[in-house]
C-alpha cells in the first residue's frame, strides 16, 4: 500500500520538477494527460501487441513507462488542486482502492481486463480529460510492482529528469542516447548498484548519471 509520506514527497516532487521546466506552470496548464495517452501507447509497445510477429515483453521498460505516467497523473492531480500538493494527497488516496469505473456508460471491472485492456482504457480516459488512481493500481499489480517499487523508481527517474534538464533538455541540447542506448536503460542499470534507501540517494544516483554521461562523450 502506498504511504502517506511517499504520497506527499512524490507530489512535492512533482512540483519542483514542473517548477524547474516552468516557474509559472500551474498557471501555463500544460496538457498533462495528453502525454499519458503518449506514453501508455509506448508502454503498449514495450509490452508487445502485434499478433503477427513474435514478440517478447520488456517488463523493465513497461514498468520505466508507468514510472514516466506516474510523473504526469501526479501533474494533472496538482492542477485541480491549483499546484497544492497538501490538497492533492486527499486525491490520491481517495481512490486507490477503486476496482471499477463507468466509461462511456459501461460499467467496467479492473479485475476483468488484461494488462494491455488496461493500458487502453488509461489512453481513453486521459483523452477524455480523465485520470483513475484505481486503474493505476491494477496496473502495478499487472507490471509485478508494488507501490514501494513505484515510489523507488519514480524518485530514480525524478533524478534522471531533472539531470536531463540541468543538461540542456529544454533547450534542445540533451543527448538522449549514450554510447548507442537511450538514457532509460542506463538508469536501470545504475539504480542497481545503489541503496534505493540510503539518505544520499538522490545524490547518489545523480553523480552515477553524470559520471557515465561525461564517459561515454555524450556532451
Amino acid at each position: 500500500m502506498l504511504a502517506s509520506t511517499q504520497a506527499s514527497t512524490m507530489l512535492a516532487l512533482q512540483d519542483q520538477m514542473n517548477a524547474k521546466v516552468n516557474p509559472d506552470w500551474v498557471a501555463t496548464r500544460s496538457p498533462f494527460l495528453r502525454a499519458v495517452v503518449i506514453e501508455a501507447s509506448e508502454a503498449i509497445e514495450h509490452h508487445g501487441w502485434k499478433w503477427w510477429k513474435k514478440q517478447e515483453c520488456d517488463l523493465e521498460q513497461l514498468q520505466m513507462e508507468l514510472v514516466d505516467i506516474w510523473h504526469f497523473v501526479l501533474s494533472a492531480i496538482l492542477l485541480d488542486h491549483e499546484g497544492d500538493p497538501t490538497k492533492a494527497l486527499d486525491d490520491v488516496f481517495a481512490a486507490i482502492d477503486q476496482t471499477e469505473l463507468t466509461f462511456d456508460g459501461q460499467l467496467i471491472t479492473f479485475s476483468e481486463l488484461t494488462l494491455l485492456d488496461k493500458l487502453e482504457l488509461m489512453i481513453g480516459l486521459a483523452s477524455a480529460k480523465r485520470y483513475s488512481i484505481g486503474l493505476f493500481s491494477a496496473l502495478l499489480v499487472d507490471c509485478q510492482m508494488t507501490w514501494d517499487d513505484l515510489y523507488a523508481q519514480y524518485v530514480s527517474k525524478n533524478v534522471l529528469n531533472f539531470f536531463r534538464q540541468d543538461n540542456g533538455y529544454k533547450e534542445g541540447t540533451y543527448i538522449k542516447e549514450w554510447s548507442g542506448r537511450e538514457d532509460n536503460e542506463h538508469l536501470v542499470e545504475v539504480m542497481t548498484t545503489l541503496d534505493v534507501k540510503a539518505a544520499s540517494y538522490q545524490d547518489d544516483l545523480y553523480q552515477e548519471l553524470n559520471k557515465r554521461y561525461q564517459l561515454l562523450n555524450v556532451t
